[in-house]
């Protein structure tokens, strides 16, 4: 369906299918209006059945299933807003659009409060009518699947704020469901924002220790020197500030999960700790003597190749093969764009209700960026974006102009037009290339295979364009 926000997938209805495509009501009682709106739906590939007053356009909604409803204010008998508030009763999701001659603020004010969608004034511009209605067809049927999807999750799994329909997903969401009832370690794969807390969580709760505590801590934010003893614990006087004895994270976790992310980033020596506490369940509190049993469930996760990590030295091998005793891979979100619009719909509705704000749509141009664009960031980035449309916008339907210009390109383009207006087509063009190079190496701490994976390039083309282009390739950071 490539009129409206969401692309064509498996389950959602196309134009193409005569059963399928979007169903509009018209509730209007001038015959003429009614004529008029019905040529211009089918010609744009709409199924259209029209009403003379409320009453009758109560009975269609009863006998039928529609995407949209255009409902005139002045009816005969009941009002307009009376049949609003009717579909609301019964269809409380179904996209409403008002039509009137008589377009005042308390109109649209009463409208908009009794749970209209939109407001149409007559006449109206059949380009914006048509936009304004594929818009909310879009919106809809995405919040539709998105709810069947979470409900056949809900299912299967159970597993909430994991939203993906993609057969990528849904083999992460099996395998997740095989391994959360075992007491194995497992190991959570991923770049950074694909959300391998969202799976350690799933697995603590669909386990036999979901009673217990989920206790999480990023190793790479915890300074080296403290990270053994926000672990293990210490007694008082282990150290300068140890001014009495703390419990470490392991015992706070006894019976439950401790969740350690990021943790390529831990030092050799605490690792040699951590690795004792998988193979025995005992450990020493720093500065103590005595041991401490502890029965926790290790998930691991890291956005490294812990693999190069062992070759260079950074990452013990023994640890290594003692936390990839189940391995799950979380695809970036690249590698899964038709998770896009219903990820994209959870966060419209998410980010409008913490702002209090009526639900947004997303135009059929916003939604081809964010389909078309790679999202090094993943799921955070998404959520980000969408979050900065919300708190931005002004009116019901988010345009792309409220977009990041890393989305869009702005900055590029826009930077280099202005600074360099004797350049060749050729200079800017290739200067844009080698600005979007360096920035995606660099997003990838100048990793060139990450960064000609995210390109969806060979290694070589990525080497020569960066030749080439004399890109200058900095050293990795610390991972």
């Amino acid at each position: 369906m490539s009129d409206v926000a969401v692309p064509v997938t498996a389950n959602t209805p196309s134009q193409d299918t005569p059963l399928l495509r979007p169903r509009v009501l018209i509730i209007d009682d001038e015959a003429a209006i009614r004529e008029s709106l019905e040529i211009l739906l089918e010609l744009e590939g709409f199924v259209v059945v029209s009403a003379a007053d409320g009453a009758k356009g109560l009975e269609k909604l009863e006998e039928s299933v529609f995407d949209l409803v255009l409902l005139d204010l002045a009816l005969p008998g009941q009002s307009g807003f009376e049949i609003l508030q009717a579909i609301r009763a019964r269809h409380s999701n179904l996209p409403v659009v008002m039509i009137t001659a008589y377009g005042t603020v308390q109109n649209v004010v009463e409208a908009m409060h009794h749970g209209a969608n939109n407001f149409v004034q007559k006449p109206w511009d059949n380009e914006k009518l048509l936009a304004d209605i594929r818009a909310a067809i879009g919106q809809h049927r995405a919040e539709t699947e998105n709810i069947h999807l979470k409900r056949a999750l809900k299912q299967r799994y159970s597993f909430e704020n994991i939203i993906g329909k993609s057969e990528s997903m849904q083999t992460v969401l099996d395998l997740v469901a095989q391994v959360a009832p075992s007491r194995s370690t497992v190991l959570v794969q991923g770049e950074s924002g694909t959300g391998k807390e969202l799976i350690a969580k799933a697995i603590h709760s669909h386990s036999p220790r979901r009673d217990k505590p989920f206790v999480p801590v990023h190793t790479g934010a915890v300074p080296s020197d403290l990270l053994e003893s926000t672990l293990f614990g210490h007694v008082k006087g282990a150290f300068t500030s140890a001014i009495a004895s703390k419990k470490g994270l392991f015992e706070i976790a006894n019976g439950g999960t401790l969740f350690l992310d990021e943790i390529g980033t831990m030092v050799l020596d605490t690792q040699a700790k951590l690795l004792r506490v998988l193979q025995d369940r005992k450990f020493m509190l720093v500065g103590g003597v005595q041991e401490v049993q502890v029965d926790v469930r290790i998930v691991a996760a890291t956005n490294a190749d812990l693999r190069v990590a062992v070759r260079e030295g950074r990452f013990r091998e023994d640890l290594y093969y003692r936390l990839n005793v189940i391995t799950v891979d979380l695809p970036p979100l690249r590698n899964r764009r038709e998770d896009i619009p219903l990820l994209a719909a959870h966060c419209l509705k998410r980010f409008c209700e913490e702002n209090q704000l009526p639900l947004r749509t997303i135009s059929p141009e916003t939604m081809r960026v964010l389909m078309d664009y790679s999202w090094p960031g993943n799921v955070r980035e998404l959520e980000n974006v969408i979050e900065r449309c919300v708190v931005l916008s002004t009116e019901q339907t988010i345009q792309k102009d409220l977009l990041p210009d890393q989305l869009t390109g702005r900055n590029y383009a826009a930077s280099l037009l202005e600074n360099s207006p004797n350049s060749s087509l050729f200079e800017i063009v290739e200067d844009i290339e080698k600005r979007i190079i360096t920035d995606r190496l660099e997003h990838c701490n100048w990793n060139q295979t990450d960064a000609a994976e995210s390109f969806r390039i060979p290694l070589s083309t990525l080497n020569q364009k960066i030749k080439r282009l004399n890109i200058e390739i900095r050293k990795k950071t610390k991972e």
